[in-house]
């Protein structure tokens, strides 16, 4: 009788933010994984080394490119370590701010995790819809920093500046007349807020369109439900955070739980999982979309009312603006220190975490009193998620390992850091 022996397969690249650089070797026993060996690593592009050699200001641009999905979101994490070891004032509207283009930046993660993950079960039509949305708050980023992706809009101290009163409107060219055009631009007449005012009273109709299409759907439910289960305890022990701890039924939620800037005051729920399998977490991230719009429309109402500064009023901190600099020798001094040599950081340690789209994202900022970092080390929530891999994908079929891929909602560049 001939001899039945295991055969390891190379796995992959399965979903599009694992493009090439998640190699995972499965060892299979007909369709059924014995193991499963995520190799990390392929993508390490050195960030926390490089940070040591740049200053603290210039280290901002390089969080936008760890986890490329969730760019404000990363800022926000270094920017309010830095503000810590500083001891550093941030002014309320600049907090409402940052709260408001965090909410933005958790859409922007869940809409592209959500095409993703369907596309990889086999449901092309939600990735259409999903950037569809992506496209009116990427045009958001684009209002407020310039950029559609990396963003580099948080300052230690604040942000770069204040919500333009005008957004940006469609031109008329060869593909599109003027009647097209004036339709494009029908709520692009007024500011961004009044922009962003519109896409959160349009967003939770598309968010039932998505779930018409996938919650009660047969095959969908058949592909997810008792798929890469993980219990309360296991998920505490592996150290997952974000969605993957609360589809278990856990309700840890930093905004909740360790309040940081205005989320005290914001009205919101946690939403939780019973059975902490695929299809729970997936029901986990719909409801935040829809509490995230919540919390984007109390922002908006604060920040239509409140004006004020954007940024702290410390020029060893954060640049004068750009009239001062131009007609002021002092101010001029100032900018060309900050931007050449940039600001001397107290010695010291600290440790800034925030409720990342994905989980506890959080930096460790280690000072020796320099205009650059001792140390940064980077708590990356993916990394811990796709550690438990091997434990979630046992004892299923290959056809569900995508699916555990896709529920992990993991994107390298903060993984390999």
């Amino acid at each position: 009788m001939a001899e039945i022996r295991n055969y390891t397969l190379n796995f992959g690249p399965q979903h599009p933010a694992a493009h090439g650089v998640l190699r995972l070797v499965l060892e299979l026993d007909g369709e059924v994984i014995e193991r499963a060996d995520p190799h990390v690593g392929l993508l390490h592009r050195a960030t926390e080394k490089l940070a040591e050699n740049k200053t603290f200001i210039q280290s901002v641009p390089y969080m936008d490119r760890l986890d490329y999905v969730s760019m404000m979101c990363n800022e926000h994490a270094y920017v309010m370590a830095i503000e810590k070891l500083l001891q550093l004032e941030v002014p309320e509207r600049a907090q409402y701010i940052r709260v408001m283009f965090d909410e933005i930046t958790r859409l922007l993660n869940h809409l592209l995790w959500l095409g993703a993950h369907a596309l990889d079960v086999g449901a092309m039509t939600v990735f259409l819809y999903a950037f569809r949305e992506r496209e009116d708050l990427m045009d958001c980023y684009e209002a407020a920093s310039g950029a559609r992706l990396h963003a580099a809009y948080y300052r230690p101290g604040g942000v770069y500046r204040d919500l333009p009163d005008q957004m940006p409107q469609y031109q008329a060219s060869k593909i599109r007349n003027e009647r097209d055009i004036s339709k494009l631009n029908e709520n692009r007449q007024g500011s961004l807020l009044d922009f962003i005012d519109d896409f959160t009273q349009r967003f939770p109709t598309y968010v039932d369109e998505y779930e018409t299409l996938l919650t009660d759907n047969r095959i969908w439910k058949q592909r997810l439900v008792g798929i890469g289960v993980v219990t309360p305890e296991r998920a505490q022990a592996l150290g997952f955070t974000g969605p993957m701890l609360r589809g278990s039924g856990i309700a840890w939620d930093l905004r909740k739980k360790q309040p940081y800037e205005v989320y005290d005051r914001m009205e919101f729920d946690i939403p939780v999982g019973v059975n902490g399998d695929c299809y729970d977490r997936y029901l986990v991230r719909m409801e935040e979309m829809r509490q995230s719009n919540n919390i984007i429309k109390q922002c908006v109402a604060w920040l239509r009312k409140n004006p004020g500064p954007v940024i702290t009023d410390n020029h060893k901190i954060a640049p004068p603006s750009r009239l001062d600099m131009k007609s002021n020798m002092e101010e001029l001094i100032h900018h060309f220190k900050l931007f050449t040599e940039g600001f001397h950081v107290p010695a010291g340690e600290c440790y800034a975490a925030i409720e990342h789209p994905k989980g506890e994202f959080g930096i460790y900022l280690v000072s020796d009193g320099a205009n650059k970092p001792y140390r940064m080390k980077i708590r990356a929530p993916g990394f811990a998620h796709l550690a438990a891999l091997d434990e979630m994908a046992r004892g299923h079929m290959i056809a569900d390992v995508v699916a555990i891929i896709g529920t992990l909602d993991i994107v390298f560049g903060e993984i390999d850091r």
